[in-house]
Formats: structure tokens, sequence, C-alpha cells
């Protein structure tokens, strides 16, 4: 059955690059087999989507024949090929037919996106590495106004004694006999169709196209360690908690000359004890005593900054909202911050002396 990979994606045919490579990144990061509830076959299914839909070229062929092709059988299926391809010459080849796509070989044309369905590179050995996910823990000052971070991690990295070759030296290395210095093997399927080519990679070499003679010793012919890195994040202010934010590059390095996997580090942002965010704007209740309320004063109320002093006129009644523009969250599209907003509690005392009682009283009297 065939693919539909923009709701793989869950994007528009329209959708952009930039949306593909977003739905791409969102979705490689929840599904990924390392994370708790990750899951290995959607996994892939994502990256099939994102390696046709990346591609103007095969996305272009996607759009125009995406509904013929079938990946189960790695052959090519259609209803009505004088309709659905045009170009096509039916001739008397050796097979019976013989076909031609705008005077290239039918093979030649589709290698790539053949290639893309059996899991294969076509003519590249070049593999993108591993993406790694990260959880980090900020406080709400830093979520507010942003903040540069430093994260260490275990990960692979290239081996500094032999550079990534695996070889003890740089003259140790031969070419590999089983794929003769390739890196991919070639093997040929007849179909009705015509004779198609795919090319996996060389398991003896890994597709590298050599192999040390004598093994580093650090990395045992690997060409790749483990070991700890401090990677710096710069986190925005205006983050939300469970937020993702992506390191280019920063992931396992790639095979072959491939590129680095990303780094998504998901944000988690620590209670404050008197802050609450709404949105950009930060709230905060002040208790005041009812003398405060009645007669007014001046308090000192606390900021992401330093405390400060705001007045509180007389007769104010218990849920009134102050507003300090710009005391807020910085936001994170756009610019400015948003506000602090100041609510008003007041407080009635549990425990009164003689004369405080007595003041009461009198108040009460004159109707207080």
């Amino acid at each position: 059955m065939a693919k539909d990979y923009y709701k793989i994606l869950g994007i528009e045919k329209n959708a952009s690059d930039e949306e593909i490579k977003k739905a791409y990144r969102r979705l490689a990061h929840k599904y990924h087999p390392d994370k708790k509830e990750g899951d290995a076959e959607k996994f892939k299914e994502i990256n099939q989507a994102y390696q046709i839909l990346s591609n103007k070229e095969k996305r272009a062929q996607y759009d125009q024949f995406g509904d013929s092709f079938n990946q189960d059988q790695g052959g090519f299926r259609s209803s009505g090929f004088g309709q659905g391809f045009p170009g096509f010459d039916f001739g008397g080849g050796q097979d019976g037919f013989e076909f031609n796509f705008g005077g290239s070989n039918f093979g030649d044309v589709f290698e790539d996106v053949f290639s893309a369905f059996t899991g294969t590179r076509g003519s590249s050995n070049k593999r993108r590495g591993r993406d790694i996910g990260v959880d980090l823990e900020i406080t709400f000052e830093e979520m507010a106004n942003g903040a540069n971070k430093e994260i260490e991690l275990f990960k692979k990295i290239k081996c500094d004694q032999c550079q990534g070759s695996g070889a003890k030296s740089k003259t140790d290395l031969k070419e590999c006999e089983t794929c003769k210095g390739v890196g991919e093997i070639k093997s040929q399927r007849r179909t009705i169709l015509g004779t198609f080519v795919t090319k996996t990679t060389c398991k003896e070499c890994q597709g590298k196209g050599k192999i040390p003679k004598e093994k580093c010793p650090k990395c045992k012919g690997e060409g790749l360690i483990k070991d700890k890195v401090k990677i710096k994040v710069t986190v925005p202010g205006g983050i939300k908690s469970g937020q993702t934010l992506s390191v280019d590059s920063a992931g396992e390095p790639g095979e072959n000359g491939g590129p680095a996997g990303d780094l998504y580090v998901t944000i988690h942002v620590k209670d404050h004890p008197e802050f609450e965010r709404r949105g950009d704007n930060i709230w905060h209740t002040v208790k005041i005593p009812f003398s405060t309320a009645t007669l007014g004063d001046k308090i000192k109320i606390p900021t992401l900054k330093d405390p400060i002093k705001i007045k509180i006129p007389a007769g104010t009644s218990s849920g009134k909202i102050f507003r300090l523009r710009g005391e807020g969250i910085k936001k994170l599209r756009g610019y400015g911050r948003g506000d602090l907003m100041i609510k008003i509690q007041i407080t009635a005392p549990k425990k009164l002396t003689r004369k405080q009682k007595s003041l009461i009283k009198e108040l009460q009297e004159e109707g207080l």
C-alpha cells in the first residue's frame, strides 16, 4: 500500500522546506528509539518521509508518481502506464519490454527513489549520525530572561588518535577486497519492467572502502570512542516548560563523512516560590494589613531583578491589581517583555493585643 509521506509528517502538500524540517525534527525527537515512548518503526517511517520530501527532485517525483510506488514489492506499480507516465516508449527489448524516460534508462532515473524504499542510499555511503535527546532544568529567572547553559554529554566522538580512520596509522589502511574500495555492493534484480540495480553498504568495511591492516588501539578500529563533551546551549527568554531546542550537528558523528546528528534539549522550568507565569506576564500576590489598605503606604515588592517600592493608595480593596509594565517575561517571538501583575490581598490578624482590640472596636463604633 502506498504511503502518504505528507500525512506521516502531519503537514500539507504545499508545506515549505522549513515546515517539513520542523515537522521532522519534532516527530523524530518524539519517536526516537532511545526515548521512553520511542517507536523504532515509526521513527524509520518518519525518516523515510523526510528523505523524500526534503529533496526537491525526489519530492517532485513523489508528487507526480507517488501513488504508483510500491515499497513492499520493491518494484513499480501503475494503473494505466500510458496516462500516468508520459515519455515512456514500449519497445521490443530482450525481456519483451524496453523502457525509456526522456531518453534516460528507467532504472537510472528512479534509482534514488527506489533506494529510499529499499533502505539503501544509492551511490552514497555517507550516513547521518545518531540524534541525542536530553533534559535540561532551568530556573524561573533563566526562563524569563534567557540564559547560556552548558550541557555535559557522554557520547560517541571521532577518535583523536586515528582521526576516525580506525587504523593504527595512515599507512595501515588497505583497500577492501569485498567491495574493491567502493564501499558498497551492487546487486541486480530482474522484473517484468526490466533490470533494477540496488546498492547496499559493504559489511566488511562498513562503507568506508578501506579497512585497517592494524587497528587503532584506542578505538579498536571503529574510528569512534565514547567520551564526555561539553556543549553550549542558548536558551531563549520566554521558552515554556516542555519545549524542545535543537542544536544542529551536536549529536553523534556520521559515518564515512556523513553529517552529524542533532542534539534535542527538552526544557523543564523550576517553580518559583513567589511568581506565577501567565503567558508573558508574571503574577505576584502581595499581602498587606488592613491599615495599609485603608491609609495607604509604600511597600517593597520583588521583581526579576531587584526589589522595588510601589505606592498603595488609601482605600485600596482586596483583589486590586497593579501593573508594572515591562517587568515580566521576555517575549519568545518579537521584542519587548510582558508585565508584572501585583495582586493585593488584605490580611486579617489572627491574634490581637488588648489595645488593638480596643482601637478596632472604636473604629467599628465609628462605622469602619
